[in-house]
Formats: structure tokens, sequence, C-alpha cells
């Protein structure tokens, strides 16, 4: 019996460690490249600035429910501030993130009603946000002029485009020596915006931040409470094996 319990506990990090590649080969996903998000969680001047776009930019049609504005006191910023200069729609310091647009008029409006962005990136993922934020380009087809090269036919229009400017979707096909045929997708700014790209990219990577934070506010306090129960319990293993050597110190 203690020789399959041995077994069974060296079979299961092995087990854990093995599974999500067999998932991962057994269903693949599409090849998408994403960039890689500059993201900081610490960096709290850049969960400041993303707030702030937040506000200016998202709030307008997306809603936060989940997430309260008493909480941006996590990231450095007082009530009085919060009540100042993030407060547009709404009254109280501890209101969620709503906006007054009605889901059906949204729907009617875009086709589809805006989602709420309360755990967005943790859904998508912070790469999947920086990139699609940044693959806008104008598209005479789509009812609102704009398309994604990450999400082909979104209905979200270019909010931002006054700071990114227009971009071009250029294509390019070539064959290659066997016949096949490739295709090279590429974004060309034709016009600028009031950013430079390192500025939007910049800027972006501030908006993205705060939505990693709203998606989960309580992660640098869980990560320290879960460091020192890790502390703890290590400390306990230590007791523990002095006592259990001791005990058996005169046992042969």
């Amino acid at each position: 019996m203690n020789k399959l319990l041995l077994k069974l506990c060296l079979l299961l990090p092995i087990v854990a460690i093995l599974s999500p590649l067999y998932v991962a080969w057994y269903y693949p996903k599409d090849e998408v490249h994403l960039d890689k998000a500059p993201i900081n969680s610490s960096d709290q001047a850049s969960l400041q600035r993303g707030a702030k776009y937040f506000v200016n930019y998202c709030l307008n049609c997306h809603s936060a429910q989940a997430m309260r504005y008493n909480r941006l006191t996590e990231i450095g910023l007082t009530e009085d501030e919060i009540k100042a200069n993030l407060m547009f729609p709404a009254e109280k310091i501890g209101q969620t993130m709503q906006v007054g647009m009605k889901p059906a008029d949204a729907k009617a409006w875009f086709g589809v009603a805006p989602p709420d962005l309360s755990v967005e990136e943790r859904v998508r993922g912070a790469d999947w946000l920086y990139t699609y934020l940044r693959g806008f380009y104008h598209d005479e087809t789509r009812p609102s002029g704009w398309n994604n090269t990450l999400f082909p036919n979104v209905a979200m229009p270019h909010v931002l485009w006054e700071l990114q400017g227009e971009q071009q979707l250029k294509i390019t096909k070539t064959k290659g020596a066997d016949g096949t045929e490739t295709e090279t997708r590429e974004l060309t700014l034709v016009k600028q915006g009031t950013m430079t790209p390192g500025e939007y990219d910049t800027m972006v990577a501030d908006l993205v931040n705060y939505l990693a934070f709203m998606a989960e506010p309580g992660k640098a306090t869980r990560h320290n409470i879960g460091y020192m129960a890790l502390l703890a319990l290590f400390l306990l293993f230590l007791l523990a094996y002095a006592l259990k050597k001791e005990f058996w110190k005169d046992v042969h």
C-alpha cells in the first residue's frame, strides 16, 4: 500500500505537466500571431493612465459592472482624484462602472451590444487585447469604416483612430517553388494621428495594463497571501521533520 501511494505521488506531477501539452496537441488552435503586451501590474503610473483612457474612450459604450470606482484607490488614486477626474457617469464612489446606453440601443446602432469589460483580459489575454487595439485599419466595405486584422469584420469602430491615425492593410501574395501560394498581411500607417506610433503603443499598453488590473483587482494581495502561506507551510515542514527525527532517533 505504501509503495502504491509513493508511485501515485511521483506520477501526479508528471500528469500535471503533460496534460496541458496533450490538450494543446489534440485540440490545436488557429495560428494567430499575438504581440507581447509590455504590461506591469506594479506600475501605478501606467495603471492610472490606463484608467483615464478607459473612462475617456471605453466607458462610453462598454460597462465594467464588476468594478467599483473606489477600488481605484488600490492603484494610488485618492477618492477626491477619482471623483474629480474619473466619475463622469456616476455619483457615488461605491458605484460600479456602468454606461447610460441601453443594450437594445447599442444593438440597434452597432449590430451587437458592446460586451462588459470587467473580466475581458482574463477571457482574451493581455497579448490579444494589445494586438487587437493596434490592428484596426480603414475598410470602406464595413459599416463603421473600420476592420481589424485580429478580429475580422468586427462591429466595433476604431474609437482610438484620432490618436493612432489611419492604417491600411496591404496583402501580398507570393508563390513558392512548389506552387503553393502564401499571403502576407501588413499594416501601413498612411495618416498619423495625434500620437506617434511609439506613443500610441505605450498608450495601448497602459490601457491593457488597467484592463488586466480591473479583471482581478485583488491579484497582488492574493499573491502576497499565497507567498506567506507557502512560507508558513515550509516552516511547518521543517518543524515536523525535526520532530520526526527526534521521535525516531533511537529506532534502527
